[in-house]
């Protein structure tokens, strides 16, 4: 989480651009050079710019190049519990899956055992503003944030076994 994303602190706005390989548009939103939001409109907002550096990464990675986007500076604003979740999720190597029990166990202060720590764990998921990047394609028996056929897409881009 140490690059930012575009030029720099001025790097504020809304990108983004329709990709062919998942048959949605995936929209960014930025602010002060860190990626706060993205999304995976049927249809992209008019106001959407086209030319983001990310973007063009994003079009490499659904042509099948291998990204983690690991060195993309994210600026998440979820409860603390939740955050530890999510950089547990963007630890996932590429091409791999996990389930929602090893999330659990992979984030200090949450117990695999406890059914309160595995809402916590599915509610993170779900609440994740930054899919993709925070790849929760990546978890098993887990709804995330990234809608399921799309999910479903980057799974099979990845090479991601389901079981």
């Amino acid at each position: 989480m140490t690059a930012t994303i575009g030029g720099g602190p001025g790097d504020t706005g809304v990108f983004g651009r329709q990709y062919d390989a998942i048959d949605r548009a995936v929209e960014l939103g930025t602010a002060s050079g860190r990626l706060i939001s993205v999304s995976f409109p049927e249809t992209l907002p008019s106001d959407a710019d086209g030319e983001h550096p990310l973007l063009d990464r994003v079009h490499e990675y659904l042509d099948g190049a291998e990204d983690d986007f690991a060195d993309v500076e994210v600026a998440i604003t979820v409860p603390t519990d939740q955050r530890s979740v999510l950089e547990s999720v963007r630890n996932v190597p590429y091409g791999e899956s996990v389930d929602i029990e090893r999330i659990v166990k992979m984030t200090g202060g949450l117990d695999h055992e406890e059914d309160e720590d595995l809402r916590t764990a599915r509610e993170a998921l779900r609440a994740n503003p930054v899919p993709l990047v925070v790849p929760d394609h990546r978890v098993r028996n887990a709804e995330g944030a990234t809608p399921e056929t799309v999910a479903a897409r980057l799974r099979d881009i990845e090479g991601v076994r389901s079981v």
